[in-house]
């Protein structure tokens, strides 16, 4: 009769150490149990055998996890550029709507001077259609018509030498003479050229148009036409006004600025804001990061035991003295399937350890079930295992280890409830005489 002592755990993995007890191949044989029976002692029953008691347990479901933000966002800028300003440091804690940093908006400001500039142009234009024309408005609107056709050579004779810097740089970048940043910024004065150019040529035709209105004389249509540039110009002036606001970066919500990527002067670009990929991460400003939960993996054949609200104990790998408590928030309605192993995601609400708990720890879990009433249990070391079959070795009338099949159900700490094969109050065996032990190593 072949033998194997060991330590069977269904839900509790992690107490393999306490739960894997010693092996003992046993070979009983009638000499063995009768070299034990004339020189053991009766009263070494008692620290041989233990009682099969009836006890109230709690089940335990065990998982491991991580602690991981409740949000957290990646912040960059809605349009590419240079970062001027970054005002938080890591580890800072900011509020909802505080300043974290600011790009440089040089040419917005510039944009805005001269979006409002022409707002007053058109607004005055207005009042001009309005009020007639005498001589001296149309000697000054030639006079104005004159002077942006000159700021229309000059816008012309800066995008001609824009142009030409981009085909020069272009041939030091082919080369690898020069950074793609700095052909970037190279491009980009060309566009702005090209852009002055486009809006002086504007402003000449609005000159022209003006001069040709005072010479003929204000129509109807013509105020019509004027009210519609003071609203245009007031369209463009508040699109640069967001555009401007765009370039500073404010917190979404209180929080925690966990990571810094860049510095003044990065060139940084929009990203998606909650990724965690390095390319993604490479040209946002900071990370921000509010609150703190456990992430945990439940397998599949424990998630029928998760329920909402369920207490939870928490033992981080850095405090391993120490037990958390919290809450089950969410418990994910689809399964993940990594290495062909199938869990379930569950979101833990912390109810102590918020303090010391840190983003990125590992923790084991232990998700307290519920309570059996008056269930058998035995020591996890005296389950036994004879030719492929579990049981326990009983003592018999005769004082003698007697094989039982067993069905056993969870261990919990160091015992195993058992579901059938024995009841309250029967002995069963832990460990095993020595004299059976060398009489078995001999055979």
């Amino acid at each position: 009769m072949a033998l194997a002592f060991l330590g069977k755990s269904k839900l509790a993995p992690h107490w393999g150490a306490a739960i894997a007890a010693t092996l003992l191949v046993l070979t009983t044989t009638a000499v063995g149990v009768g070299v034990w029976q004339r020189t053991r002692p009766q009263e070494a029953l008692a620290n041989l055998t233990v009682p099969v008691t009836a006890e109230d347990l709690t089940l335990r479901i065990t998982a491991s996890g991580t602690i991981v933000p409740i949000q957290t966002v990646n912040l960059s800028p809605k349009t590419a550029g240079r970062l001027a300003e970054l005002y938080v440091e890591q580890g800072d804690r900011v509020q909802q709507g505080q300043v974290i940093a600011r790009m440089n908006n040089d040419e917005l400001q510039a944009q805005c001077l001269q979006a409002e500039a022409n707002l007053k142009r058109a607004q005055a234009n207005l009042a001009e259609l309005q009020a007639g024309s005498p001589t001296e408005e149309i000697a000054q609107a030639r006079a104005n018509l004159e002077q942006t056709q000159a700021q229309v050579n000059a816008a012309q004779a800066r995008l001609d030498l824009a142009t030409e810097r981009v085909a020069r740089n272009q041939a030091l970048f082919d080369d690898g003479a020069i950074a793609r940043d700095r052909l970037d910024e190279i491009i980009s004065e060309a566009d702005s050229a090209r852009a002055n150019l486009a809006q002086a040529q504007a402003q000449v035709r609005q000159a022209q148009q003006r001069l040709t209105q005072l010479q003929n004389g204000t129509r109807s249509e013509q105020i019509a036409q004027g009210v519609a540039q003071v609203r245009e110009a007031e369209a463009r002036l508040k699109a640069i006004a967001v555009q401007l606001d765009d370039t500073i970066i404010r917190a979404p919500f209180a929080g925690i600025i966990t990571q810094r990527y860049a510095e003044p002067g990065s060139f940084v670009t929009p990203t998606t804001s909650a990724s965690t990929t390095a390319s993604a991460t490479s040209t946002s400003i900071v990370a921000l990061a509010n609150g703190l939960e456990v992430l945990a993996r439940v397998p599949e054949v424990d998630i029928g035991q998760i329920r909402l609200n369920q207490t939870v104990e928490i033992v981080a790998d850095a405090y391993p003295d120490r037990v958390f408590k919290g809450r089950v928030r969410l418990i994910a309605p689809e399964a993940i399937v990594e290495q062909n192993v199938t869990s379930f995601q569950v979101r833990i609400v912390l109810d102590s350890g918020r303090d010391v708990l840190r983003s990125g720890m590992n923790v084991d879990i232990t998700f307290l079930g519920n309570q059996v009433r008056d269930a058998l249990v035995v020591p996890t070391v005296a389950i036994v295992t004879r030719e492929g079959q579990t049981g326990v070795l009983l003592l018999d009338p005769k004082n003698k280890p007697k094989f039982v099949p067993v069905t056993i159900g969870p261990t919990i700490g160091n015992q195993t409830q058992i579901l059938s094969g024995v009841q309250a109050g029967d002995r069963i065996f832990v460990d095993l005489p020595d004299e059976v032990k060398r009489q078995a190593s001999q055979d």
